[in-house]
């Protein structure tokens, strides 16, 4: 795994994609708890490493999670969905437009 491989280069292709697609899905390793929430990476397979500065009970970090994708890929909240792993570090994410 590599951690904090250029989270800004890897975004800007994964705003491409959105934007050739019209929708994108893909996986975030998410870290609740935080100082602060932010992209930090991704892993070796190409999952995106989010950190949340929310605890993870009753939706709270999932929430902080969608809020700091909408975000990054400047898109509303309600155009991110958790398709899997809502109980999970490991998600399937779908953006879009």
């Amino acid at each position: 795994m590599t951690r904090g491989t250029d989270p800004d280069g890897g975004l800007e292709n994964l705003r491409a994609a959105l934007l050739r697609e019209r929708s994108l899905v893909f996986k975030v390793k998410v870290i609740p708890r935080a100082s602060t929430s932010a992209i930090i990476g991704f892993m070796d397979d190409g999952t995106i490493r989010a950190k949340v500065a929310a605890v993870p009970e009753k939706g709270r970090a999932n929430e902080e999670l969608r809020q700091l994708l909408a975000r990054c890929f400047g898109v509303p909240a309600v155009k991110v969905e958790i398709l899997a792993g809502e109980s999970s570090q490991h998600k399937r994410i779908r953006v879009s437009l």
